[in-house]
C-alpha cells in the first residue's frame, strides 16, 4: 500500500501539467486576438461556444468507449485531434481561409480533442485516488484553470514578438500540445486491478461500511438526485461564466483604464484554479453535503458582490468600486471552479467508480448551457447600458440553486 501510495503523487503532477495544456479552452479572450480584425465579436464568440460544445461531447464520447478502449488510445486520438486543429488554424492567420475552417479546426476538432483529454486524465487519475477524490479532482482542474494566465500568456508573448507573430504560435502550440499529449497515452494509466489504497477518512459522527453502489448511465439520469444535481451545479457555473465572458467590461465599468483591466482579468486564471483545489479540499474534510452549501453561498455572494460595485460606480466612479469590482468577478470565477470539481465529486461518491468515466462526462455536459450566461449578460448590457440586472437576475439563479441544493440526496 506504501508503494501506491508513493507512485500515485507522481501521476497526479502528471496529470495537472497535461491539463494545463488541454485547458488552453479558457485562453480563447486573449489567442483569439489575430482573428480580431478579420471577424466580428459575435462571429468569434460563436467559435468559443462550439469549442466549450465540442468539448463536452469529446468527453462525453470518450466515456462512452472508456471501457473499450485503454486510456492510451483516447489521449493519441487527443494529440491527433488537437494537432491537427490548430495546425489547420494557424493557416488562416492572415487572411488564409474562411470562419467556416476556423470553427472547424479550432471549434470542433480541437475542443474534441481537449475533451478526450480532460475525461481520460480526470478518470485514470481519479483512480488512484479513492481516499482523496475532491483533493485529486481539485488539483488536477487548478492546473486546468491555470492554463488561461500561464499558457495564454505565454501565447500572448509569443504572439506578440515580431519575431515570431501568431501564425508560428498556432503552429507552436500545435506542437507543444500533440508532443505533450502523445507522451502522456504513455503515462497515463489507472492503477493494476486488486491495487490498495487508504480507505477514505470516517465521518466525526458515523461511517457507512456500505459500499457504493455502481449506476450506469441511463440509471444515472433517471435518478432524482441526478436531476437535481445537474441544475444545481449549472446554476453554480452560471455567474463565474458570464464573468469570463465580460471581465474586462464589468471592470472598465468601474472605473479601471483598458490596461488595468487586461492584467486584472489575468488573476481570473489564478482564482478560476484556487475554486478548484478549494472544493476539492472541502469536499474530502467536510463532506458533500456541507460543501454544497458553501458553493451556494459564494454563488449568491459573488454575483450580489458585481452589483455592488456597479452601483458604487453609478453614484461615483472610485478606487473604491474598482476594488469591490475586481473582488466581485474573482468571486464569480472563484464559484466557477466549484462546479467541476462538485460534478467528479458527485460521479463518484453518487453513482460509483465502475461507470466513473461515462457519468463524469455527463455530469460534465453542464459546461453547454453555462456559457449563455455570458450571452445573456451581454445581451442585457446592449439593451439597458449596464451589467447590474443581470448580475441580478444570476444571484437570484444561485438562490434558486440553494433550494435545489437542499432536495440533493445520496442515492
Amino acid at each position: 500500500m506504501e508503494n501506491n501510495k508513493l507512485v500515485r503523487w507522481p501521476k497526479l503532477v502528471i496529470g495537472v501539467v497535461i491539463l494545463l495544456f488541454a485547458g488552453i479552452i479558457y485562453a480563447w479572450s486573449i489567442i483569439k486576438a489575430p482573428f480580431v480584425s478579420m471577424w466580428d465579436s459575435g462571429q468569434l464568440a460563436l467559435n468559443y461556444t462550439l469549442t466549450i460544445i465540442f468539448f463536452c461531447l469529446g468527453g462525453f464520447f470518450s466515456g462512452l468507449i472508456s471501457k473499450k478502449t485503454s486510456a492510451m488510445f483516447r489521449l493519441i486520438v487527443s494529440a491527433a485531434l488537437l494537432f491537427a486543429g490548430f495546425f489547420i488554424t494557424s493557416f488562416i492567420i492572415g487572411g488564409g481561409g474562411s470562419i467556416v475552417v476556423l470553427y472547424l479546426a479550432y471549434g470542433i476538432l480541437a475542443g474534441t480533442g481537449i475533451g478526450f483529454a480532460y475525461n481520460t486524465v480526470i478518470s485514470a487519475t481519479n483512480a488512484w485516488f479513492p481516499d482523496k477524490k475532491g483533493l485529486c479532482s481539485g488539483i488536477l482542474l487548478m492546473g486546468f484553470g491555470l492554463s488561461l494566465l500561464v499558457i495564454g500568456n505565454l501565447a500572448d508573448a509569443l504572439g506578440k514578438a515580431a519575431s515570431i507573430g501568431w501564425k508560428t504560435t498556432y503552429i507552436i502550440l500545435a506542437i507543444a500540445i500533440g508532443v505533450i499529449l502523445l507522451a502522456a497515452a504513455f503515462l497515463v494509466k489507472p492503477p493494476p486491478q486488486g491495487t490498495v489504497f487508504p480507505a477514505p477518512k470516517a465521518s466525526k459522527k458515523k461511517q457507512k461500511s456500505e459500499a457504493i453502489k455502481d449506476y450506469t448511465a441511463l440509471e444515472m439520469i433517471k435518478r432524482p438526485s441526478f436531476i437535481l444535481a445537474f441544475i444545481f451545479i449549472t446554476l453554480v457555473a452560471a455567474s463565474g461564466s458570464a464573468a469570463l465572458g465580460v471581465a474586462k467590461d464589468i471592470i472598465i465599468d468601474v472605473g479601471a483604464k483598458e490596461s488595468f483591466a487586461v492584467m486584472a482579468v489575468g488573476l481570473l486564471g489564478i482564482f478560476n484554479g484556487l475554486g478548484r483545489l478549494t472544493s476539492g479540499w472541502l469536499f474530502d474534510n467536510l463532506g458533500i453535503r456541507k460543501t454544497q452549501f458553501i458553493s451556494s453561498a459564494v454563488s449568491i455572494l459573488a454575483p450580489l458582490t458585481v452589483v455592488l460595485a456597479l452601483s458604487i460606480s453609478g453614484q461615483q466612479v472610485s478606487t473604491l468600486s474598482m476594488i469591490v469590482g475586481i473582488i466581485g468577478v474573482c468571486l464569480c470565477v472563484f464559484s466557477y471552479g466549484f462546479a467541476p470539481t462538485t460534478g467528479s465529486v458527485f460521479a463518484a461518491e453518487f453513482y460509483g467508480p465502475k461507470n466513473f468515466p461515462l457519468n463524469f462526462s455527463i455530469l460534465n455536459l453542464i459546461l453547454i448551457p453555462a456559457p449563455f450566461a455570458a450571452t445573456l449578460a451581454g445581451s442585457i448590457k446592449a439593451a439597458t447600458g449596464e451589467f447590474r440586472t443581470a448580475f441580478i437576475i444570476l444571484a437570484a439563479g444561485a438562490a434558486v440553486g440553494f433550494l435545489v441544493n437542499l432536495g440533493i440526496k445520496k442515492p
